[in-house]
């Protein structure tokens, strides 16, 4: 944290910086629900207009989505996935599937995660979007 705060404090922030800063604030935070998703969205914003990849305005509109709430959130998804260019991208289905399940969209969520579960090999986010889809 300290070395983040450091950085910022140069006063050259680049994409390495903000990315520092968005991971210190997951790290400080005890929980989810105590994360400054404001914040992190904010700091998205900043990397999006030196680094507007499609992950990164992903990650933002997921950070929109916990902080202003999953009907904003999911718009937002919806606009980057109108070009395709995330459409073989597994958390990007995960993404909107989190933001339809928190909606109460539980047929279209469950959609969502199958599309994720289609895309990825992680045993890992396998289980974790399984346990999701089970829930639903």
């Amino acid at each position: 944290m300290t070395l983040v705060e450091e950085a910022l404090r140069i006063g050259r922030i680049g994409p390495y910086q903000l990315q520092a800063a968005i991971a210190a604030l997951h790290a400080a935070a005890l929980c989810s629900a105590a994360t400054d998703w404001a914040q992190i969205a904010a700091l998205y914003d900043e990397l999006a207009r030196v680094n507007p990849t499609p992950v990164v305005l992903l990650n933002g509109a997921v950070a929109v989505g916990m902080s202003e709430g999953p009907g904003r959130g999911l718009r937002l998804i919806d606009k980057l996935g109108a070009s395709g260019a995330l459409d073989r991208y597994h958390l990007f289905h995960a993404a909107r599937a989190d933001m339809l399940r928190r909606l109460g969209s539980r047929s279209a969520a469950a959609e969502a995660y199958r599309r994720a579960l289609a895309l990825t090999a992680n045993g890992i986010e396998r289980t974790f979007l399984q346990r999701r889809l089970a829930a639903l």
